[in-house]
Formats: C-alpha cells, structure tokens, sequence
C-alpha cells in the first residue's frame, strides 16, 4: 500500500532535483491540494492510502511544479494578510512584502480608498476588512483580473463595500478619496531577464512598464493630487531601489511628506505622500 507520505516523499525528490527552492514546502501544498485536505490537516493523513487518481493529479501538479510553474497557479490560490485569495495567471501573485503597503494604509483610519491597478484584489479586501466603515474602489485596465478580484471580493463578502471599475489608472475613477493605494509595475525593462522562472509565468503588463520601471509612478504622480481629498494619504509599493526617484516623482507634484517604509528584511518597499493643502 502506497501511503500520503511515500507520496510526499517522492514529490520532495522531483521538485528537489528539478531545483525548486523549498521543495518540502511545496510539495506538502501539492499534496493537500490533490487530496483534497486542508494543508493544516495534511499531517494528521498521511498515513492514509494514496488513491489512483490522488496520485496521477499529484504527478501532473508535481511535473508542472518542477516546470517552475508558480504554486499558487497550480492551487489557485495565495495567502495574503491572513486570508486565501484565488489568483491566476491574469494576475500579480499576492507576495508577503505587499502586507507592508497594507500596514502603511492601515495605520490611519480611512472612509473610501482607490486601489489602482487591483490586480486579484488583495490589497483593496485586506483594507476595507480592517476598517468596517470604509468603501473602496479598485481599478485595473485587465478585464481578466477584475474577473479576479470580483471573485475575490464577492467571496470575502465586501460586494456592498467595494466596486470594481475597468480603468487606464485614473483614465476612468470619479471622485476624491482619503485613501489611494497601488502595487504598480516596477520593474525596469533591463531587469525583466534576470527575474525567477516562477515571475515569468505572471502577466508582463503587471510585473513591468518597460524602460526604467518609473512610468507608473510617473502617471500616478500626475493624477494622484486631484483625486485626493486634502490630508488624504497616497501609498505605493516600490522596488528596493526606488525610494528616491518615486518620492521625487511625488513631490514634483505638490505632494507633501514623502517618507519610505522598509519591509522585514530592511529594504525599502513602501513610499508613502500626503496632500497636505497649502496655508491660507
């Protein structure tokens, strides 16, 4: 009798010598994913007779997964802030140093925030579920990812609260918010080869602008003040080295205040800005 573990096992060893980057980690996902069991409970059923067709999905995951297609691909699903959201490839895998941007925005009280470019609609959720109050809209230019986030955000139960709308950035959001957020595209033209196997499977319009990596910025820069309500906060993810550019970008514009926030392994991630009004 082959057991959960002897299957374990062996997806262990075939990531392992397809060199997957921890291959144990992701090989107890694949499992529970195939068997259908709560990676939580994993454990407690590993003694338990492989089926037939447990392991032909597992070797089909496991084969894909040494192709360095991305776990959450193949389970379709990421844990963010607490919370499992579905993804696919149509959008921007939900990655722990975004939690920094969600922490930022959490750190003052809001009442209607703007994600641009929402992508599955993490960030826009894990906002507007720690501040009850709050409504939210998020915007992206990809019919497929707020496909996504519609998902996302119907699932968690925020359809009353959050509004997803088919928009070039600004291009087509109404109104002023206290609160705007964005994961954009950041990642120079130059630096798109050197990237992980498991970045590439992830849609280029979401990773890249092409160039320098600062177009987005750029465009955010330009429409962030008038879409902001005086003392509203701007909040942006950026890469390690972007500090400085982005926040200068922000302050040509009138924005006030700019400030980096460093993630847990003390790199600069989140550049933050006020529209702070001009004395009388």
């Amino acid at each position: 009798m082959i057991t959960l573990a002897a299957a374990l096992a062996g997806a262990v060893r075939a990531l392992r010598a397809a060199g997957v980057p921890d291959p144990a980690t992701d090989a107890r996902a694949l499992l529970a994913h195939a068997s259908g069991i709560a990676p939580d409970r994993l454990t407690l059923h590993l003694h338990d007779p492989l089926d037939d067709s447990t392991a032909t999905f597992l070797a089909a995951l496991t084969a894909r997964r040494a192709a360095r297609v991305p776990v959450s691909h193949l389970v379709g699903a990421r844990l963010f802030w607490g919370r499992r959201f579905a993804v696919t490839p149509d959008v921007l895998d939900p990655r722990p140093e975004t939690e920094t941007l969600v922490a930022e925005a959490l750190g003052q009280p809001f009442t209607r925030m703007l994600d641009l470019g929402t992508g599955s609609g993490c960030i826009l959720v894990s906002c507007l579920a720690d501040q009850p109050l709050a409504t939210g809209i998020g915007a992206d230019i990809s019919p497929a990812a707020l496909r996504v986030a519609q998902a996302n955000v119907d699932a968690f139960g925020f359809a009353h609260r959050a509004q997803l709308v088919p928009s070039d950035w600004f291009s087509d959001v109404q109104g002023q918010f206290d609160l705007i957020v964005s994961n954009p595209p950041y990642i120079a033209a130059s630096e798109m080869a050197s990237l992980a196997p498991e970045v590439r499977h992830e849609p280029d319009m979401a990773l890249t602008p092409g160039g320098d990596g600062l177009d987005a910025y750029r465009v955010i820069a330009r429409g962030a003040p008038a879409h902001l309500l005086p003392g509203g906060r701007l909040i942006v993810e950026i890469g390690p080295t972007q500090a400085k550019a982005v926040m200068a970008l922000f302050a040509a514009e009138g924005l006030r205040e700019c400030r980096a926030f460093r993630d847990l392994d003390g790199r600069d991630r989140v550049v933050v800005a006020n529209n702070v009004p001009d004395p009388p």
